[in-house]
């Protein structure tokens, strides 16, 4: 097992920082979707949550402790099907934090020993299960940039 101690620094910082972000808008905002757009910021929050569990636990075979039916709602592929409640987002909230305390513990007890090499959309293949965590930390600082985009179509 190697030390991730500097790349959990980097996830949870990532994860704090979108919670930050999210929290400056209103629930229309966060559903709205912009012209020319495929999602919205609330999506794109989900959607890093559930990518983090299917590339962390999936790829291990493992269950994943988020629900698969949450999952299916923002994988890869996806795009919001209604509008989000105040609810949902404060149970994506509460989920972006609990969700990387139980994988940082289940990677200190060993669990993500089988990993299933995968290549990602980047055509970037990961091998082992701080491969995934690394592209990761990418792939939510790629989706929280996707929201400041979206962004500026909402202070119009």
């Amino acid at each position: 097992m190697k030390d991730i101690s500097n790349t959990m620094i980097i996830l949870r910082s990532a994860r704090a920082n979108f919670m930050k972000f999210i929290d400056g808008f209103d629930l229309n905002s966060l559903n709205h979707i912009p012209e020319n757009f495929n999602n919205n910021i609330i999506w794109n929050f989900g959607h890093v949550i559930a990518t983090q569990q299917l590339l962390t636990y999936g790829l291990s075979g493992l269950p994943t402790p988020m629900d698969q039916e949450l999952i299916g709602q923002y994988r890869k592929g996806t795009k919001p099907e209604s509008l989000i409640t105040q609810s949902e987002v404060d149970q994506l909230v509460e989920l972006s934090e609990s969700l990387i305390v139980q994988f940082e513990q289940d990677y200190k007890k060993g669990k993500f020993e089988d990993y299933k090499t995968y290549t990602t959309s980047f055509g970037y293949e990961l091998t082992s299960i701080e491969d995934a965590i690394e592209f990761n930390n990418l792939h939510e600082g790629m989706h929280i940039g996707t929201c400041i985009d979206i962004r500026r179509f909402l202070d119009k």
